[in-house]
């Protein structure tokens, strides 16, 4: 019995995270360039048991959600009439660079924003160092700046001129580090950085590529899974203590 116990709790407590899953789906369907996350499970199958006829049967402890994969299929384009707003059409990412940590990350987001760069000007103070001037140059607006194909800043003086933005890829996908603000981080299996063949479409974006009517299928699928999970802990339960009954 207390095998139908465990297995009815993992039951129950993988489904919760199932719904953890498509929850932050859902509650991200508005959310420009995010990504769904598909949920991934797994038997917990461990050894094999001996039948009456010598054949093995298999014996183990219900299943566990193995990991959640990231869909990096397109979503829609939605206009916004916006001169610093790109989204990619086909593939690739818009490149972000965090200056004070040297960090470079990628994203489809791309709403962009004007913001101020201190940079060394031509001029000197009188210990011989460069002063800096500002420029604006093109921001995430939290502390990144879009760099080019050239993998420098891009400077803005012309809000309505289409700015060289660079589009980058990788030959694969999977295993990318997904952040929780539309980012992702390459790791070692993803390959070598390349030149994106995508194509820039101005003052549009691309919308969360979340699809509504599957998420909320999952939903009740993962509901109905986890009451079951908890029906079966409940009559392992009864099971178990009309059994103690009769041996008192």
């Amino acid at each position: 019995m207390n095998q139908s116990f465990y297995i009815g709790a993992v039951g129950a407590h993988q489904q919760l995270r199932h719904l953890n899953v498509h929850g932050d789906n859902i509650a991200n369907v508005n959310t420009m360039g995010f990504k769904a996350n598909k949920a991934r499970f797994t038997e917990l199958m461990f050894q094999n048991m001996r039948a009456i006829v010598d054949d093995e049967q298999p014996y183990g402890v219900g299943t566990r959600m193995l990991m959640t994969s990231t869909d990096f299929s397109q979503g829609t384009p939605g206009f916004t009439g916006r001169p610093f707003d790109y989204m990619i059409e086909g593939d690739g990412f818009f490149a972000l660079a965090d200056l004070s940590t040297g960090e470079i990350s990628f994203t489809r987001n791309g709403a962009f924003k004007m913001s101020e760069y201190m940079r060394p000007g031509n001029e000197v103070d009188e210990e011989g160092r460069p002063i800096l001037e500002p420029v604006f140059c093109l921001s995430d607006g939290q502390g990144r700046f879009v760099l080019s194909q050239e993998g420098g800043l891009i400077e803005v003086t012309n809000s309505q001129e289409e700015l060289p933005i660079g589009i980058f890829d990788y030959i694969n996908y999977d295993g990318m580090d997904y952040r929780r603000d539309t980012r992702v981080l390459p790791i070692e299996k993803n390959g070598d950085l390349r030149i994106g063949d995508g194509k820039l479409i101005q003052s549009y974006v691309e919308m969360s590529n979340t699809d509504l009517a599957e998420e909320l299928s999952k939903v009740i699928e993962a509901q109905r899974a986890y009451g079951l999970a908890l029906k079966m802990v409940q009559t392992s339960d009864e099971v178990e203590t009309t059994i103690n009954s009769l041996r008192s």
